[in-house]
C-alpha cells in the first residue's frame, strides 16, 4: 500500500520564519520589560484605564502571530521577493516596536517612548495600507494591531503626563 503525501507550499516556511522572528521580538521584549515592571512600572501613577498586567501577555502574542500572517500574505502577493515593499515595511515597524519595550522599560524614557509609539503607529498605519492593497485579509490582520497600538500609545502618554 503506498501512501501518498500532499506537497506543502515551500513558501510555507517563510510565514514559520515570520511567526518565529515575531515571537523572538516578543520573547526578548519580555525579558526587558519583566524586570522593570515588577520594579519601577508599579512605582509610577497609574492612568485610571491601565489594564491589569496579564492582559499584555496574551494581547501580544495573539498580535505577533497576526502581524506575522499578514505580513506574510502580503509579501506573497510579492512573489516573496526580498526587496518587497510590504517585508520592509513589516520590518521597518516591527524594529520600531521591538525599540519601544526597550526605550520605556530599559531606560525607563517615557516621554522618549511616547514620541517612539506614535512613530510605531504611523509605521504600521503605513505597512497595514500597503497590506491592504496587496491582500484585502492582511490588512484587516492589521486592524487588531492598530487599535492596540492606539490604546499603548494613550497610556504611554498618560504615564508621560502623570509621571
Amino acid at each position: 500500500m503506498t501512501m501518498k503525501f500532499r506537497k506543502t507550499n515551500p513558501k510555507f516556511s517563510y510565514l514559520v520564519g515570520l511567526i518565529v522572528l515575531c515571537l523572538g521580538v516578543a520573547g526578548t521584549a519580555t525579558v526587558v520589560t519583566l524586570p522593570s515592571v515588577r520594579d519601577w512600572y508599579h512605582t509610577l501613577v497609574q492612568p485610571s484605564f491601565a489594564p491589569p498586567d496579564a492582559v499584555f501577555g496574551p494581547v501580544w502574542t495573539a498580535l505577533y502571530v497576526m502581524m506575522a500572517v499578514a505580513a506574510w500574505r502580503a509579501w506573497g502577493r510579492d512573489a516573496y521577493a526580498w526587496d518587497s515593499t510590504c517585508l520592509r515595511l513589516f520590518l521597518f515597524q516591527l524594529a520600531l516596536n521591538f525599540a519601544w519595550s526597550f526605550i520605556l522599560f530599559e531606560f525607563h524614557q517615557i516621554g522618549m517612548a511616547a514620541i517612539e509609539i506614535v512613530a510605531l503607529e504611523i509605521a504600521i498605519v503605513v505597512a497595514a495600507v500597503a497590506f491592504l492593497m496587496r491582500d484585502r485579509v492582511a490588512g484587516i490582520l492589521m486592524l487588531p494591531y492598530i487599535a492596540w497600538v492606539g490604546f499603548a500609545s494613550a497610556l504611554n502618554i498618560a504615564f508621560y503626563r502623570l509621571n
